[in-house]
């Protein structure tokens, strides 16, 4: 194992009705104009917007609003956050939605203190001293961005989908009422569920050894997250389902689960051209991208495979063939996407093979180098291969 650090400030209210003490904890955490941040409808239709606004008013917080988030959040909306937060002299920023509506609140969150183009701080990735506080209220269990340290946003200038990363942007509050997520889709919903079980796999494909402990956290959260998905799917409001799949989202990626040991993040890199270039859903693209991953650095990676396909999928070890098990545990992993409605092709995804160059091309590697990844260091003609064996 890894030396590390780790920290983890996020206030969280679990439960039903939590949703009302949002007056009460912006003005525990020093806010007193806040901006409301949320996506394109749903928030206001479902009434809870209207409930925010009522806790907001009787704690005597003042408030602006900007909807309007989509899905892979734009900067073209986070400039305009950022103007209205400065006009208006916001102090705190709530976000309230998924995880693209917290993304986006984050990136205000840093760039009204900024001192030049937000979107800097996403190409160059350098450290802040400053931020906006933010909260949320997640009405999506899926990205873990109401505890996590990052944000991803779509400059649509180019349509590059660039992540940046610091500890000041985890929310200082973050209230979470499985209730919220009953009337999701069942298309969102698997979306989610993709989206938490790859920030896991990001994180326990790693070639540090002496992590059993995080490995073995790590598989009981995939299989509580297999094992609700199915429940939700057949009964969306099966309370308790919905608060392990979001209380789940959230240890996926707030990193107690990849402390300690080298990560990867090859998928969400090669994931991001996907739905930086087609508008998909991050979790579809992941869904598509995880099982080609997967075969392709299974044959050097061997028993690590068998070890998830074993303690995950609960599939018998062959000890003279271990190849044989690894495969069928990653078939298991495109099996169940499938059972849950989610793509495992590009023309599923409505991806093209002819758009193959081009995705390769643009994939991001940290520092400007050759090599993406860690697990296994893809070249980009790897990353071509991988991308074909999503065909």
């Amino acid at each position: 194992m890894l030396d590390f650090n780790f920290c983890s400030p996020t206030y969280f209210a679990f439960g039903k009705k939590t949703e009302e003490k949002v007056g009460e904890l912006t003005k525990k955490f020093g806010g007193t104009k806040v901006l409301i941040h949320y996506g394109q409808g749903s928030v206001e239709r479902s009434g809870l917007l209207n409930n925010v606004r009522k806790s907001l008013q009787q704690s005597e917080i003042e408030f602006v609003e900007l909807g309007g988030v989509k899905p892979n959040p734009r900067a073209s909306l986070v400039y305009e956050g950022i103007e209205l937060c400065r006009k208006e002299n916001v102090d705190f920023i709530l976000g309230i939605g998924g995880g693209s509506a917290i993304d986006s609140a984050k990136a205000i969150a840093v760039g009204v203190p900024y001192d030049g183009d937000f979107w800097d701080l996403y190409e160059q990735r350098p450290e802040i001293d400053q931020v906006i506080p933010v909260g949320t209220i997640i009405t999506l269990a899926a990205t873990g961005s109401e505890a996590s340290n990052s944000s991803v946003i779509t400059q649509e200038k180019g349509w590059k989908k660039y992540g940046f990363s610091s500890e000041l942007i985890r929310p200082v509050f973050s209230i979470m009422n499985p209730e919220l997520t009953y009337s999701l889709p069942p298309y969102q919903t698997a979306c989610g569920i993709v989206d938490m079980l790859s920030h896991i796999l990001e994180r326990y494909f790693s070639n540090t050894e002496e992590v059993d402990l995080t490995d073995r956290m790590s598989e009981a959260v995939m299989k509580s997250i297999i094992e609700n998905a199915f429940t939700v799917m057949n009964n969306p409001q099966d309370y308790g389902a919905r608060a392990n799949l979001m209380w789940a989202g959230t240890l996926a990626h707030n990193n107690i689960l990849g402390v300690g040991k080298e990560q990867d993040w090859s998928s969400h890199q090669l994931e991001h051209e996907l739905s930086a270039l087609y508008d998909v859903a991050h979790g579809a693209g992941l869904a598509v991208v995880l099982p080609a991953y997967m075969k392709f650095t299974m044959p050097k990676h061997v028993m690590r495979y068998v070890q998830l396909a074993n303690r995950v999928w609960n599939l018998d070890i062959n000890f003279d063939n271990p190849q044989e098990t690894a495969s069928k545990g990653i078939a298991a992993f495109e099996t169940f996407f499938q059972m849950i409605g989610m793509p495992t092709t590009f023309a599923e995804l409505g991806a093209k093979e002819e758009d193959i160059p081009q995705l390769t091309a643009k994939v991001r590697i940290k520092g400007g180098g050759d090599i993406l990844g860690f697990f296994e260091p893809l070249t980009r003609d790897d990353i071509s291969s991988i991308y074909r064996l999503c065909l």
